[in-house]
């Protein structure tokens, strides 16, 4: 997923924002749609995707913090879900050099 979002420790950041995308792997017992497929059987995309914009949507200074809101924002409206792996990257930071990209990886 991509999105224009306002994180970053600097003013500027903070303010013109930046682009941002966010990677989610999520681990849950979908055995049950294997052979239903009922969409009530298993996690609706959908709606964890919706859960990830409006953090995103909510502006933090770090990357690592919004990260952590995702997982709990996912772990308590998603019980089912019993891990992950979430990346979430922002695109060319204002460091300098020719950075592309920087990330956190978390796992959980």
């Amino acid at each position: 997923m991509r999105f224009y979002a306002f994180h970053g420790v600097l003013p500027q950041e903070q303010k013109a924002g930046n682009y941002f995308r966010v990677e989610a792997t999520l681990y849950t017992d979908f055995s049950r749609a294997l052979t239903s497929d009922e969409l009530t059987d298993t996690i609706n995309y959908a709606e964890i995707c919706r859960v990830i914009a409006d953090e995103m949507a909510r502006p933090s200074r770090l990357i690592e913090h919004v990260a952590g809101r995702i997982i709990a924002a996912i772990t308590r409206q998603f019980p089912t879900v019993t891990g992950g792996k979430l990346i979430v990257t922002k695109e060319k930071p204002p460091i300098p050099g020719d950075i592309r990209d920087v990330s956190v990886v978390v796992e959980w």
